[in-house]
């Protein structure tokens, strides 16, 4: 409960920015929600996947100290807005995400921001490779799954690097399910029973990736990534930092140990998570927890009255100390 408090109030505060086509208002607000609870938590936690170099964020940086500095000694990751252009836009999908693990757990991908990852769900986790082509991984997921290649649906960032894998997809007969943006949803549903999504496949965030393995760890799915240097000069920095670019890094390699806690709670609605809504006086979230030693996932509906919160919290969830944002009823 101490951490999806924390995700709650990410989203709650994020949540006035919906639809309001402003990506750094909702993400400042976001991660300013985040570091606050965050440091409420009882744990000595230090920052692995932050904000970070790439958002030019001054907290949750990597390397930062979260907690109150008592109990266990984690690992971090945060992702106070995964898509922020769905939340800005008003569309389906945004969450805010956190993942917890123990101390030096989490693979650190060195300013190496986006890897090529494909996704599953516990049927398949056995069953892929992301060595082989697109066309040969989604016969196996098939196979996995005792179905046939023309039901299985494999989820894809709309983007142009993607093109070539589409056309790949499309010749073996599968479906897509594209996405804008925010690919950690679209992970989590691959791993989901009726979700629609068999797997996802594709080049994203690196960070997400990590956030994203956390997560199926806790589902028993898979995720297998190859870090994806976007220029010469991340490339180098790669190297430098000793990674090999071929290796295969599966979930076991970017979270380790079996005791990993994963929370989300929606911003926007979405096919994983009811966003937030507000209602004069109070707002309702949804968040989903899991953690890896019990296999346990719990869906968790939230009921916040605001009047109550500004007796003691510090955060503005309505907007009443706001004046770039309309205050909320």
């Amino acid at each position: 409960m101490e951490l999806v408090r924390v995700t709650e109030a990410a989203a709650m505060a994020a949540g006035r920015w919906v639809g309001r086509g402003d990506k750094n208002g909702g993400d400042g607000s976001a991660v300013d929600a985040m570091r606050q609870l965050i440091g409420t938590v009882t744990m000595q936690g230090v920052v692995v996947i932050g904000e970070g170099e790439k958002d030019e964020a001054p907290m949750l940086f990597n390397g930062e100290q979260v907690g109150n500095g008592q109990g266990p000694a984690c690992d971090v990751a945060v992702d106070p807005i995964d898509g922020t252009t769905l939340m800005a836009k008003g569309m389906p999908n945004a969450l805010a995400v956190l993942a917890v693990a123990e101390r030096g757990a989490m693979f650190d991908p060195s300013a190496v921001f986006y890897m090529e990852k494909l996704a599953v769900g516990p049927e398949a986790a056995d069953a892929i490779d992301i060595r082989e082509s697109v066309a040969e991984n989604i016969g196996r997921v098939a196979e996995a799954k005792k179905c046939d290649v023309a039901a299985v649906t494999v989820c894809v960032l709309d983007r142009p690097r993607h093109e070539k894998i589409v056309d790949e997809i499309r010749a073996t007969g599968a479906r897509i399910q594209f996405i804008t943006d925010g690919d950690v949803a679209g992970a989590i549903a691959a791993a989901r029973p009726d979700s629609g999504v068999d797997m996802l496949y594709g080049i994203g965030g690196t960070p997400e990736g990590i956030i994203t393995a956390a997560a199926l760890k806790c589902m028993g799915g898979e995720l297998q990534g190859r870090l994806w240097p976007k220029d010469d000069e991340e490339r180098a920095k790669a190297v430098a930092a000793g990674h090999d670019l071929e290796r295969v890094l599966t979930t076991a390699d970017l979270v380790r140990g079996d005791n990993v806690f994963f929370c989300a709670t929606g911003i926007t609605d979405g096919a994983l998570l009811r966003g937030v809504h507000y209602q004069p006086g109070g707002a309702t979230t949804q968040s989903i927890v899991m953690r890896s030693k019990s296999g346990t996932v719990r869906l968790i509906d939230g009921h916040h009255r605001l009047t109550k919160l500004r007796e003691f919290s510090t955060i503005d969830f309505d907007g009443s100390d706001d004046h770039d944002v309309p205050p909320l009823p």
